[in-house]
């Protein structure tokens, strides 16, 4: 059996390295397939030699994680095996030590992912940005934590969250109380994120000063928004004149994040995706940038990334059941 010895930094706290009850080289063992010893400040990895290469490549990127004042967890190891399996390693220092806002509780938010990084670094520098990605991915949070940065430094006078009232199987008019008890339900992800940066009474005091409006989209329609930091959540289910409506909304000193996953669209069966057209639309056009993310920046329970990725592979499948089934029919 092969093996391999590499020496530990003095200025790594081996707890940190190893883990709880070595839950991280545990966790390193069953994911690529090693034996990991310990002995003082040095790890012995045994396995087959491609194993161990790899293994190798990803503590030298953990090592570089914990050099650089950042902590260990298992989503972070996860991202790493997934990195170095699919471009022969990476560096997640990359990622920064810069925070991008703080929430109410006095805890940095930070990127979790190379995707993520690149998405909120296009926000910076784009007048509008597309975040386009499954579920999981943080689109709409680092949109949000944006916002409120951009708010609180008076980068912009308010902030505008919107989104269509669209969901699968439910209908505005089924649900109880009045419109703002009946679209309050659709627009609970964009809360919950406001409530997390600015806590339910600093929401509250920025919603009855006017600088956070929460509305559907139809309350777009016929207004130029000036000076506000605007976010279109669940994109995927507007249509393309609903898309186009909001797009023509940013007035001056304003910018725009639009998020959505086109794999989740549920709109009725014939209706095209606004979300998918801007993507044909408007690419190339220089201030618009779109941000794709994919299962490999989802940052909730690992196992999300395995459905989103079985999802996928069944949404071509069907595809491809359905392209060849034209062909045969001659259509």
């Amino acid at each position: 059996m092969n093996q391999r010895i590499i020496s530990l930094p003095e200025e790594i706290d081996l707890a940190d390295f190893f883990g709880d009850f070595d839950s991280n080289l545990k966790l390193l063992e069953k994911s690529l397939d090693v034996s990991i010893t310990t002995r003082d400040n040095q790890i012995k990895i045994s396995g087959d030699e491609e194993n161990i290469e790899k293994a190798g490549e990803v503590v030298n990127i953990l090592l570089q994680v914990l050099l650089s004042g950042e902590t260990l967890d298992e989503q972070k190891i996860l991202y790493a095996i997934s990195m170095q399996a699919e471009a022969g390693g990476t560096d997640l220092r990359l990622l920064g030590d810069g925070c991008i806002a703080i929430n109410n509780k006095g805890c940095p938010i930070k990127t979790k992912t190379l995707g993520q990084k690149k998405y909120v670094d296009a926000i910076d520098e784009n007048t509008v940005v597309f975040g386009i990605g499954p579920a999981g991915t943080g689109k709409t949070y680092l949109a949000v934590a944006k916002a409120v940065t951009a708010l609180k430094s008076k980068k912009v006078s308010r902030i505008i969250l919107t989104r269509p009232a669209v969901e699968a199987g439910e209908k505005l008019g089924f649900l109880p109380g009045d419109l703002q008890n009946k679209v309050d339900p659709y627009l609970r992800p964009l809360y919950d994120g406001m409530y997390e940066m600015l806590g339910g009474e600093g929401f509250a005091k920025y919603q009855e000063r006017g600088m956070i409006e929460v509305a559907p989209l139809a309350y777009m329609r016929g207004r130029t928004l000036d000076n506000a930091f605007i976010i279109l959540d669940e994109a995927q289910n507007t249509t393309p004149e609903q898309m186009k409506m909001f797009l023509t909304r940013i007035g001056f000193g304003s910018q725009a994040v639009v998020t959505g996953d086109i794999t989740q669209i549920d709109l009725p069966d014939g209706k095209k995706s606004g979300l998918k057209i801007a993507q044909k639309v408007l690419s190339g056009i220089e201030g618009i940038e779109f941000s794709i993310l994919t299962e490999k920046d989802v940052v909730r329970h690992p196992l999300v990334q395995k459905i989103i990725k079985a999802y996928e592979k069944y949404d071509n499948e069907q595809e491809k059941k359905r392209r060849n089934g034209r062909n045969h029919t001659g259509k």
